[in-house]
């Protein structure tokens, strides 16, 4: 069934996707925002026909001073319902116990993850009585999103990506239409925006892959089964 409908939306439009969305998990949908570099468009476009949609926001306590301003600012705009989440274990606390996590190869980017991104991840969904989440996820922005369906399943939970298909010229497009930003720090020559320290600007002979996690990965864990736990209900 899951198959047929995602063949079914893949030539449906990103609003009928949400509406598909909407018609079939209703208080069970949420979304999630990283604030990146075009997060407004997903967060305007769901939030044109879900106005109170919980919009998760995993703080990793780790962000730019600019992801927190521009934060703000769309959440007023926006009139976004958004449901805040952190690690259990304060930054500071992290590194006393482990070291800077992302300075110690693949392995510390993993548990960094883990910890700060995907335990929150699983709390939100399992505080929110989350049965379907809504996400931004491109087809064009990594290699290992290239194959993603319109819909796919992670373990208990549904994901729905209503832009999967969009290039960033349609991103572009859709931002100038609504008078929409960037994030503040595209014009510095930002890319993709995550950690401070794991993020860089896109620079001659880069891929934009490449500006995050020091070129080992792409992927936080988020989109990811990690472990039997990962999105339990």
């Amino acid at each position: 069934m899951q198959q047929d409908a995602s063949e079914s939306l893949e030539e449906q439009s990103a609003s009928a996707r949400i509406q598909w969305a909407n018609e079939q998990f209703s208080n069970g949908l949420v979304m999630s925002t990283s604030f990146g570099v075009q997060s407004a468009v997903m967060l305007h476009l769901v939030t044109q026909q879900l106005p109170t949609i919980p919009v998760i926001f995993i703080d990793t306590g780790y962000l730019f001073p600019e992801t927190y301003r521009f934060a703000e600012e769309l959440t007023e705009r926006l009139s976004l319902n958004i449901q805040v989440y952190k690690a259990s274990m304060s930054p500071q606390e992290q590194e006393a116990n482990y070291g800077k996590l992302w300075e110690q190869g693949l392995e510390g980017l993993e548990r960094y993850n883990k910890i700060n991104k995907v335990e929150p991840m699983n709390r939100a969904i399992t505080e929110l009585n989350a049965t379907a989440w809504i996400s931004g996820l491109r087809r064009s922005q990594a290699k290992s999103r290239n194959d993603l369906p319109v819909i796919s399943k992670q373990n208990k939970i549904t994901k729905i990506y209503p832009i999967i298909d969009w290039d960033d010229q349609t991103i572009y497009h859709y931002l100038s239409e609504n008078n929409l930003p960037y994030h503040p720090l595209w014009e510095k020559g930002y890319v993709s925006v995550g950690d401070w320290h794991s993020t860089s600007p896109l620079k001659p002979n880069m891929t934009p892959e490449e500006t995050r996690f020091n070129g080992l990965k792409r992927e936080c864990g988020l989109h990811i089964s990690t472990g039997a736990n990962d999105y339990q209900i």
